[in-house]
């Protein structure tokens, strides 16, 4: 007791700290939260997650060519010890997360090397032959696929293999028609701006390898050589969808006409632009995109369907397992559907959910659940990698996740009240189902939000309005009359039913052009980086993917992410790829035009910026400067001058009294006081933007680095900027869409499905 007593008086003992405690409790809670998940079988989502990581770094960071046989190998290391870590259950996870990251990674550099083809290396003029795969009418003219037999003289491994043309007087033209004439063509142009969607990318692994117009007379001729069997199906079932949508459309007439017949075949072509923006200002442009909405429709309805044909039968109700029999037909049915709306990528991954949502039906396991969900993930990313970059994927999958987690919350029957009699049960029915959609659809805006605003800068307040008063119309009346209208069509029987989904679709389009007249009915929002988009990522996924408490770990990236957001840092200067136009912050603190960037450019530029102004292509005018035609001047808001020059004879003044000289040409070595942005730093960093700051500028160009990528059209060495071949003008000489290299093809080329389908 005394060698105690001592103690105490000479030394006080020491207690643990906050910090020394934190620690501890910190990680048992992480551990039992995972032991939940566990519990639960919740961490299979996330092979997905690692899978779709593995695709990213591929993205990201891949210079040249891959071997194959190396992210194979490390999936295989990684999966080795496997076997031997079942009591380990931390290792054993992340053993399974670094094979699947592999994996991705090996996906992703398959998918490149099977749809490597030639991508045109500069703007070309010269005759083109080829064969017609694909045909979209539209309003005026067509748009075409063709796949390429000749062009311009160029060498097979110099000549896309195939072309994307539109042209706007052509005469009778059918899918699998092989056509002679002049063409215009150019590399599928990048992105207009840093971060910007990248057209190139996509049409590389669709095949395209140049974009352009058709130019005079179009001629059909006989083909020499009888195309594959493939292309000669793919163009007889894309000929039944040009005939179907024809009727569908004439059948009703106008707009409610043409969206009808995007509903069933996919065709937008004959779509209007007004219609269009009164879509998206509702938040129901998803509706016109065959996805999972219509996928799950068309499901239902089939299902439905065989299963009460079959119940109305004694015998087959009491034998038969009918749900079952119903789910096998239902796949088929959608399947066929979504091959005759053209088997697009947001269809196919639509079609990929909705299999193994009916598929889980047929072992007797939940249809929707987040084990489907990854499973489907991970199918559609093994398929098309690239997928996972784009809104369309993003969007679906995020907003199911979403629907998934808050399943409970959500639920239809939480009116529906035990005991109650005929008209309570009726009134809890009716009012559960307008609560159970407006709360779907609130979930499904809330997580598609940060992808929609990251790839349009535009979201859609009065979305829950659009969707609670339209979507009732297109799952009791569009999408049951587009199946029956699909089965009567053989027998000729279905134009009246046609009339009937045309005058729902007439009402959809009156709610949503009503919508769109409200103020602010659409909100152009600020671009963000990517780094902000991986933060709001990884919260939704902490957010919907686990059951237990490990869900609030979400917050701190929700947090910040949306803090970035909310402080994004503009650009004070944009440049087009070819230095024809400009973008400059004035003293009022708004863009402006300088020179003549495209009306696609400019708009891009407009919204990244979070202006709502729709730029007009007869009038953009210089920033407070004068314009000659030797060029342009304008002042930023610090007073240092900006010159665009489009002459030679400029250089000389402008280098020596401009911050920033801008020009399309190869700028003199003698001008070097400026900062200089000529065709070859173009060249080299494609569009640009600028931030000025009292030291210089800060600058971000689309091409970020000087990686080898696949889908970069590449110079060819004793090529010019431009060839014309076979041809005395580029002057369109029968009616033409002309292209550009920001517009190609004569239409916008950045997604069309904007804001896309949350259940895509």
């Amino acid at each position: 007791m005394r060698r105690i007593g001592a103690r105490a008086a000479g030394s006080a003992v020491a207690l643990p700290g906050p910090r020394a405690l934190a620690g501890p409790a910190i990680g048992a809670w992480i551990a039992g939260g995972l032991r939940r998940e566990a519990e639960q079988r919740r961490l299979f989502p996330w092979l997905a997650v690692a899978f779709g990581t593995g695709i990213l770094v591929y993205f990201a960071a891949v210079d040249g060519t891959p071997v194959l046989a190396a992210p194979l190998a490390g999936a295989a290391l990684a999966a080795a010890p496997i076997p031997f870590l079942g009591a380990r259950p931390a290792a054993l996870a992340l053993a399974l997360a670094v094979a699947a990251g592999f994996l991705g990674f090996a996906a992703a550099t398959w998918r490149v090397s099977q749809v490597a083809a030639p991508i045109l290396a500069r703007t070309t003029i010269g005759p083109l032959t080829g064969m017609i795969e694909a045909l979209d009418e539209r309003e005026v003219g067509a748009r075409l696929i063709v796949r390429v037999e000749t062009f311009a003289g160029l060498a097979p491994d110099l000549r896309p293999t195939r072309v994307r043309v539109s042209f706007r007087k052509a005469p009778p033209l059918r899918p699998g028609d092989v056509i002679a004439a002049t063409a215009r063509l150019l590399p599928p142009p990048e992105s207009a701006r840093p971060g910007g969607y990248d057209f190139a990318r996509d049409a590389y692994f669709q095949g395209i390898g140049a974009v352009g117009s058709l130019l005079g007379a179009i001629r059909i001729e006989t083909p020499s050589v009888a195309p594959p069997l493939r292309l000669r199906l793919a163009a007889m079932l894309d000929e039944a969808r040009n005939a179907l949508t024809r009727r569908i459309a004439q059948a009703e007439g106008g707009q409610a006409g043409a969206v009808a017949a995007a509903l069933v075949t996919g065709k937008r072509g004959l779509i209007g632009p007004a219609t269009n923006d009164a879509l998206r200002a509702a938040g129901i442009y998803h509706v016109v995109s065959i996805s999972g909405l219509h996928m799950v429709l068309a499901a239902g309805v089939v299902f439905w369907l065989v299963r009460a044909a079959l119940a109305l039968i004694p015998h087959c109700a009491l034998v038969w397992p009918i749900k079952k029999i119903a789910a096998g037909f239902a796949m088929i049915g959608v399947t066929a559907y979504c091959a005759f709306s053209g088997w697009d990528i947001a269809a196919e991954r639509s079609l990929i959910m909705t299999l193994i949502m009916l598929g889980a039906i047929l072992v007797d396991r939940p249809a929707l659940s987040m084990r489907n969900l990854a499973l489907a993930a991970l199918i559609a990313l093994a398929r098309e990698p690239e997928g996972l970059l784009g809104p369309s994927f993003q969007m679906s999958f995020g907003a199911v996740a979403g629907l998934i987690a808050c399943a409970r919350l959500i639920d239809g029957r939480l009116f529906v009240r035990p005991g109650a009699g005929r008209l309570g049960r009726i009134a809890g029915t009716g009012l559960s189902a307008v609560t159970g959609t407006l709360a779907t659809t609130l979930v499904a805006q809330i997580a598609t939000a940060p992808f929609a605003t990251y790839h349009f800068q535009t979201i859609q307040p009065f979305g829950l309005i659009g969707n609670a008063l339209t979507l009732p119309l297109v799952s009791l009346v569009v999408m049951p009359s587009a199946v029956i209208g699909i089965l009567a069509y053989p027998f000729a029987l279905d134009r009246p039913i046609w009339w009937l989904m045309g005058q729902a679709v007439g009402g959809m389009l009156a709610i949503s052009e009503w919508i769109a007249g409200f103020e602010r009915a659409t909100l152009v929002l600020p671009a963000f980086g990517t780094g902000t988009l991986g933060l709001l990522t990884a919260g939704l996924l902490l957010a919907t993917l686990p059951v237990s408490r490990l869900r609030w770990l979400a917050l701190p990236p929700l947090l910040l992410g949306l803090g970035l957001a909310a402080l994004p840092e503009r650009y004070d200067l944009y440049v087009d790829r070819q230095g024809a136009g400009a973008a400059v912050r004035g003293p009022d603190g708004r863009l402006s035009a300088l020179g003549h960037p495209s009306g696609f450019v400019l708009e891009q530029w407009l919204k990244a910026d979070g202006d709502n102004r729709t730029p007009e292509p007869r009038s953009r005018p210089s920033v407070g400067g004068r314009c000659d035609r030797l060029g342009c001047t304008a002042i930023l808001p610090d007073g240092r001058a900006v010159a665009l020059v489009r002459d030679q004879r400029a250089f000389p003044e402008d280098c020596a009294r401009a911050a920033v000289l801008i020009t399309g040409l190869a700028a003199p070595p003698t001008c070097t006081g400026p900062l200089v942005i000529d065709r070859r730093f173009l060249a080299s960093h494609g569009a640009v933007a600028l931030r000025a700051g009292p030291d210089g500028f800060a600058i971000q160009g689309a091409r970020t680095d000087d990686r080898t990528i696949p889908w970069r059209a590449r110079a060819v060495p004793g090529l010019p900027n431009s060839t014309r071949t076979g041809t005395d003008s580029p002057v369109e000489a029968s009616g033409g869409m002309a292209a550009t290299e920001d517009d190609p093809a004569g239409a916008n080329p950045a997604p069309s499905d904007a804001p896309a389908d949350p259940l895509q």
